[in-house]
């Protein structure tokens, strides 16, 4: 039976997750992930979107091709679905989830340090989170370009840990995708999952540390688990 990874002792540093944590993104790419692929002929549902949130292509196309043929052009597709999100947020604009810049500046205060591990490519990411306001108070932003594989392998959390110059046990991790969640917890990281589009499943529930129904709960549920 997999369990939980035991929250850090002391806590030296967080690490979140970017698209559906800091910014509410999710939305925006599942809806153009199914819009790009039926333009192009394929009857993409809502819930293969969903399956393929933070996951590297080497393991998304895979998947997407036995739900939706062989014939199924993950990249090309995919540069279609970045065309319609860039739309999306050129329309609508980025907005940070709650709770994100209070969790933050509170770490920040605490002298506790903080990372990105993100599946996003870094020009994004930095742009994105620098629109939003909350650069100036990360340490490192980490992407899936930097390491060999993306989530849900360990690969970004790993590094993350290894640019704060921190053991992954002394780390937490903020996630609200399945796979980012195991992304972290294969690195040895304690998980809070803070749920964006859906909720923990059972296999998901057992390795988790904490959940959260947002940012700025955070706060108290390490206050409460750092005791």
């Amino acid at each position: 039976m997999q369990k939980a990874n035991a929250f850090p002792h002391p806590l030296k540093a967080v690490i979140f997750d970017m698209d559906g944590l800091l910014i509410d993104t999710e939305k925006h790419l599942v809806r153009c992930w199914c819009q790009a692929a039926q333009e192009m002929g394929f009857d993409m549902q809502r819930e293969h979107a969903l399956h393929i949130r933070s996951l590297a292509g080497k393991y998304a196309a895979p998947y997407l091709k036995s739900e939706l043929g062989e014939n199924f052009d993950y990249f090309r597709v995919r540069e279609r679905r970045k065309e319609l999100v860039a739309q999306a947020l050129a329309e609508n604009g980025l907005e940070r989830k709650k709770g994100a810049l209070e969790l933050l500046k509170w770490l920040r205060e605490k002298g506790i340090r903080t990372a990105v591990a993100t599946a996003t490519d870094e020009e994004r990411a930095t742009r994105y989170l620098s629109e939003i306001e909350v650069l100036p108070l990360l340490d490192k932003v980490v992407c899936a370009t930097m390491v060999e594989n993306g989530k849900p392998m360990p690969d970004v959390y790993l590094y993350a840990c290894k640019q704060l110059g921190e053991l992954p046990q002394n780390c937490l991790a903020l996630e609200d995708s399945p796979n980012g969640v195991l992304s972290a917890w294969r690195a040895g990281c304690a998980v809070v999952m803070v749920p964006d589009l859906t909720q923990p499943d059972e296999q998901i529930s057992s390795i988790l540390t904490g959940v959260a129904p947002d940012l700025s709960a955070v706060i108290g549920l390490i206050q409460q688990m750092g005791r």
